[in-house]
């Protein structure tokens, strides 16, 4: 059981070996994914295991559980068993409980998108509060990834897409936006119907 404290893990320097760097990535997107949900129910999350049993990629899935109290993130994989304990989470950049004042009532529907959407929706760098709880409450199914928005939030994480898509460099990661935009636009129009 690996047990961290995410605030040994904040603020890396820059010449931070990879595998810590890496480390912290996953860890961070762990407490996104527990955060972004009501606690007290484990759930398995769309993050994929980390670990290379046999030098393959493990195809299990990190399902996390936050209690009430006291204030931990436990994770589990599916498949492998890798397993962890989080503390230290509290207030920072990952939390993701608080939610947004106002918060529309709209009717919310699951949309099942691809591993690959999934990953380009994570690498998202500009997305607010809200978008980003969306993004880290999606829940692995059969057949991919589950969002589970209405129509405004699902509008507004399409516009996050295009306006990342519209302004990034690299050309593969701008085809992976792109696809994830038209993938997105057809779920809401078919939502629209």
């Amino acid at each position: 059981m690996f047990v961290s404290d995410l605030r040994h893990f904040l603020d890396m320097p820059d010449d931070a070996p990879g595998p810590a760097r890496k480390m912290a990535e996953q860890l961070g997107s762990i407490v996104r994914a527990a955060t972004a949900s009501e606690a007290g129910a484990a759930w398995a999350s769309a993050l994929p295991c980390r670990r290379r049993p046999g030098r393959r990629p493990c195809p299990g899935r990190i399902a996390v559980f936050r209690p009430d109290v006291p204030a931990r993130i436990e994770w589990r994989c599916t498949s492998c068993g890798d397993e962890g304990v989080i503390r230290g989470w509290e207030g920072t950049y990952f939390d993701l409980r608080t939610p947004r004042a106002g918060r529309h009532d709209g009717a919310a529907s699951d949309i099942v998108v691809s591993d690959e959407v999934a990953v380009a929706l994570r690498d998202l760098r500009m997305l607010d509060a809200e978008c980003e709880r969306l993004v880290y409450r999606a829940r692995a199914v059969d057949g991919g990834v589950a969002l589970t928005a209405d129509e405004e939030d699902l509008d507004e994480l399409i516009g996050f897409v295009a306006a990342e898509a519209n302004h990034e460099p690299n050309r593969r990661r701008q085809q992976r936006l792109d696809r994830a935009f038209a993938v997105l636009s057809d779920a809401l129009q078919a939502m629209d119907s």
